[in-house]
C-alpha cells in the first residue's frame, strides 16, 4: 500500500469540506461540553482555521485514507461510465471491424476484444490463457486488435502480420501464436520468417505490406485505445467493460460467464 503524506492544513480543509464538515463542526472538535463557547464570528482568522484543522488530521488520520478511497472509487465508477460509453458508440469498430483477426466461434455468443503487441512480455504470458478459453468455451469468439505501442521493430512486426493476415487468413492464427510464442524480440525479420515457413511468399508479402489498410487498421486501434484509456497491453474488452492487464484464465472465465447470465 503506498503512503498517504501530510497534506497541507489547507488542503486538509477540503477534505474535510468533501466529507462533509463544516469549519462549525471542526471548531466543535476541539471545544468540551463543559466550556460554553462564544459564537463564531462570521469572519474567521485562516491561521487559526488551518491549526485546528492540522491538529484534527493529525489527531484523526483515517480521515485522509478514507477520503482517498473514496476518491479513488469515484474516479474509477466515473472512468467505467465513460469506457461503456465509448463501447456502446463503437461496437462495429471494436467487436465486427473487418480490419481484425477473429479467432475461436465466429458466431460465437460471447466476444473478447484483446489489444495486443508482439513485443508484449505480458500479452506472451496471456496467449496460453486465450487457447486454453478457446479450447474450453466452443461458443467463444476473440477478436485480436493488434496494437502496436512497444516500438519501431513492433509495428515492422505487426505490418508483416497484417499482410500475412490479409493474403493467408486461414494461416493467420498459427502465424500468432508462433511470433507472439518465440523466445526473443518480434522484428520485421522475425515475422517474416514464419510467414515463409508457413508457406507464404515473400515477395507477395511485402507487396501487401505497402496496403494503405494496413496503417488505417493502426490507426483505429489506436484512436479506439486513446478513446478508452487503453495505454498498455494486454487489454481487453469484454462486454460494456475494459479489462486491463493479464489476469488469466479463470478470471477472464469468470467475465465471460457473467456476461452470459445477465
Amino acid at each position: 500500500m503506498k503512503k498517504v503524506a501530510l497534506v497541507s492544513a489547507s488542503a486538509g480543509l477540503a477534505v474535510l469540506a468533501a466529507l462533509g464538515f463544516s469549519q462549525q463542526a471542526v471548531m466543535a472538535q476541539t471545544s468540551t461540553a463543559a466550556t460554553p463557547q462564544p459564537a463564531m464570528s462570521s469572519t474567521v482568522n485562516r491561521a487559526e482555521v488551518e491549526a485546528i484543522i492540522k491538529d484534527y488530521l493529525i489527531k484523526n488520520p483515517e480521515v485522509l485514507l478514507e477520503a482517498q478511497a473514496a476518491l479513488s472509487a469515484k474516479q474509477e465508477a466515473s472512468q467505467q461510465q465513460a469506457q461503456g460509453q465509448v463501447i456502446s458508440q463503437n461496437r462495429d469498430k471494436l467487436f465486427n471491424s473487418p480490419l481484425d483477426a477473429v479467432f475461436g466461434n465466429p458466431k460465437g455468443d460471447v466476444t473478447v476484444v484483446e489489444f495486443f503487441d508482439y513485443n508484449c512480455g505480458y500479452c506472451k504470458r496471456a496467449l496460453p490463457d486465450m487457447d486454453a478459453l478457446l479450447k474450453s468455451d466452443p461458443k467463444l469468439r476473440f477478436v485480436m486488435k493488434e496494437f502496436p505501442i512497444l516500438g519501431p521493430d513492433s509495428t515492422k512486426a505487426h505490418i508483416v502480420a497484417k499482410a500475412f493476415k490479409a493474403l493467408m487468413p486461414e494461416k493467420y492464427l498459427e502465424f500468432h501464436r508462433d511470433l507472439l510464442g518465440r523466445d526473443g524480440r518480434a522484428t520485421e525479420d522475425a515475422a517474416m520468417q514464419i510467414a515463409v515457413k508457413l508457406g507464404g511468399n515473400e515477395k507477395a508479402i511485402r507487396e501487401k505490406m505497402k496496403s494503405p489498410d494496413i496503417a488505417q487498421a493502426f490507426q483505429q486501434n489506436y484512436d479506439l485505445a486513446n478513446a478508452l484509456n487503453i495505454n498498455g497491453t494486454p487489454s481487453y474488452v469484454i462486454g460494456n467493460e475494459v479489462v486491463p492487464g493479464a489476469l488469466g484464465a479463470d478470471a477472464l472465465a469468470e467475465k465471460i460467464s457473467h456476461i452470459r447470465n445477465k
